[in-house]
């Protein structure tokens, strides 16, 4: 690597960071009551019973660690699941991953009496993994083993049927459906320390194990004969992304529902930022997941005051024009 492209990434890595201390400043100290930023300081560092320190350390502060955490988790997911299918509109969803926890949410509200936020977490994140499994089975089966049309239409294939759960439950257990709603959406308002506690090790676990494929994706993207030309094992590369992604989506999910389009976006953006290596793009994208969570999740709580619009939707409104603009310069490059 040139010594000036180097430079170039660690300078822009340093912007990044930059901006994600200003997104957690934000979430802490906007809302619908604002507090200045030596108020949300002081609240941090020296507690005290005053209404700012109470509502920054007990209300705001877990819901920005979640915020932290689920970025970066969808963020880093998204990332892998592009490399590993070579499918630039792939995201966590691709391979009914999301769908899978959502099933698994609605299962427990209808007929195993969960109505916490902490009980969710581990029937999503069973969900998820439970769907990720199947697809990989599934598109592993017949010549050439799981390549990235079979992932992505076994993923299509599991994700409708798992929709269809999810609306037959809700069709006959009409009470789990206002409860669902509030988690379907997508949205960081009500979580607190304990979800925090619960999902901080599968997001480290799912780190690793992306992290450790890097250089694998990076080889992918050459084609699999060049990467296997390379030295790469094209399957173990698949298979580790993917269960680091399976994990990390499912850590996600879980605490804080299918928040939209940061698996999608997220990554293209880091791309364009540092480049296409992946030891520089799943850092970058660790980095600007939370930014997008966390400005999203703040403006959903300023702009109709004192309601709040959660924070997937927020997410899908900023994703939207951004997909409009990759298909467009997709298009003009073809």
């Amino acid at each position: 690597m040139k010594p000036r492209t180097h430079s170039r990434r660690l300078g822009l890595t340093a912007v990044a960071v930059l901006a994600l201390l200003l997104a957690v400043l934000f979430s802490l100290a906007l809302g619908s009551r604002p507090f200045a930023p030596s108020e949300v300081l002081d609240a941090l560092v020296h507690g005290g019973n005053s209404d700012a320190a109470q509502v920054v350390r007990f209300l705001r502060l877990p819901r920005t660690e979640i915020g932290l955490m689920v970025g970066a988790a969808l963020a880093m997911a998204g990332t892998v699941m592009q490399g590993i299918t070579r499918n630039p509109i792939a995201d966590p969803g691709i391979l009914g991953i999301s769908q899978g926890a959502s099933a698994a949410v609605v299962i427990a509200i209808a007929f195993a009496g969960i109505h916490t936020l902490t009980g969710y977490v581990w029937f999503a994140f069973a969900g998820a993994g439970i769907a990720s499994v199947a697809v990989h089975a599934i598109a592993s089966r017949g010549r050439g083993g799981a390549t990235p049309v079979k992932l992505a239409l076994s993923g299509a294939a599991i994700n409708a049927l798992l929709v269809s759960v999810t609306m037959a439950v809700l069709t006959t257990k009409a009470a789990a459906l206002d409860e669902f709603r509030f988690w379907q959406v997508g949205s960081l308002t009500g979580r607190d320390a304990e979800v925090a506690a619960q999902i901080w090790p599968f997001l480290l676990a799912g780190t690793v194990l992306v992290l450790s494929v890097a250089r694998g994706l990076d080889a992918l993207a050459l084609g699999e004969d060049v990467a296997r030309g390379l030295g790469q094992k094209v399957a173990t590369v698949r298979i580790v992304g993917g269960l680091g992604a399976t994990v990390l989506t499912g850590a996600g999910v879980a605490a804080a529902g299918p928040i939209a389009f940061v698996g999608l976006a997220v990554p293209h953006i880091a791309r364009a930022i540092v480049g296409s290596d992946h030891r520089w793009v799943l850092p970058m994208a660790a980095l600007l997941g939370p930014v997008i969570v966390l400005v999203s999740d703040t403006l959903g709580r300023i702009v109709f005051p004192p309601s709040e619009v959660p924070a997937g939707v927020m997410t899908a409104l900023i994703g939207v024009p951004f997909l409009v603009t990759l298909v467009r310069r997709k298009a003009v490059a073809a």
